[in-house]
């Protein structure tokens, strides 16, 4: 079965409310047995969206943004354009 981003997104926040506050490409590819450029692509999709934040030594968090979005609860498919993120720019 393929993972979805927000089933990234969702392990994602889980992982940033542990200790350490942030997690690997390799640790959430384990724990969704998923393959790690699948992961990497909606990580970076996820960033694109303000959803999560990438650090250069490859860990990654969720942001605000992207927990706020979960606390929504939403059960159906959720549009997220990076395109519109920051219109001044």
């Amino acid at each position: 079965m393929a993972v979805t981003r927000r089933e990234v997104l969702e392990h994602l926040a889980t992982a940033s409310d542990g200790e350490t506050r942030e997690t690997t490409i390799e640790a959430l590819a384990a724990a969704l047995e998923a393959d790690e450029r699948t992961i990497e692509s909606h990580l970076h999709g996820l960033a694109d969206c303000e959803l999560a934040r990438i650090r250069s030594d490859g860990s990654a968090r969720v942001t605000i943004t992207g927990e706020e979005l979960l606390e929504l609860e939403l059960d159906e498919l959720v549009i997220v354009d990076p395109e519109t993120m920051n219109p001044n720019e």
